[in-house]
């Protein structure tokens, strides 16, 4: 079962109260026998994506580097869990594929490889992506316990609720998808 959901969305539930995870939106990634591994996709870290590509020395070519700064004038880097939080990674539409590309799905991939930040610093790459500094991690057979505790919903994952909507409204919008609005769900859910 849950190797159908690569590629979808897991919703925090309000059973997971505090910590990063509460009121997540998480990608998921990949996941095996051994653990699974996602991004969070709705938390902004407020950093400009241009500001770090710069300070990593990618911004080089004063036409590129013009290009980048105009390009990503409004985007910002995510938060994508607390496992490595000094990782970079960028999720992209699947229409791009470079050195260290992970294909999630039909529509996504996941890049993990300096030759993407490359040709995002002269303004190429591609053209819907998030920049994500870290990831979330469970071992084997944790996400499966979270899901049968009720912690996660799963909903499909689109590229314009990734991409373009704005940050603080996914979990909203991704739980609307399913059917679902806050004040349907309590903190406390029980088994039949």
């Amino acid at each position: 079962m849950i190797h159908d959901m690569v590629g979808k969305l897991l919703i925090a539930t309000p059973t997971i109260q505090e910590g990063l995870f509460k009121n997540s939106v998480i990608l998921l990634c990949h996941h095996d026998d051994d653990g699974s591994m996602g991004l969070i996709v709705n938390r902004s870290q407020h950093i400009n994506v241009f500001d770090v590509l710069d300070d990593m020395g990618f911004c080089q070519d004063p036409m590129g580097r013009g290009l980048a700064q105009m390009k990503f004038e409004d985007k910002f880097v995510f938060e994508g869990g607390p496992v490595d939080p000094y990782r970079g990674f960028v999720l992209h539409e699947a229409d791009e594929v470079y050195e260290s590309t992970m294909h999630i799905n039909d529509t996504l991939h996941l890049t993990a490889s300096k030759d993407v930040l490359e040709q995002l610093a002269v303004g190429n790459g591609p053209n819907r992506f998030l920049l994500v500094l870290g990831y979330a991690g469970w071992g084997a057979g944790q996400l499966e316990d979270e899901l049968i505790g009720n912690d996660w919903l799963i909903a499909h994952a689109n590229n314009e609720l990734v991409f373009e909507a704005p940050a603080e409204n996914r979990w909203a919008l991704a739980a609307k998808d399913i059917g679902f609005e806050r004040a349907q769900l309590v903190g406390q859910i029980g088994h039949a």
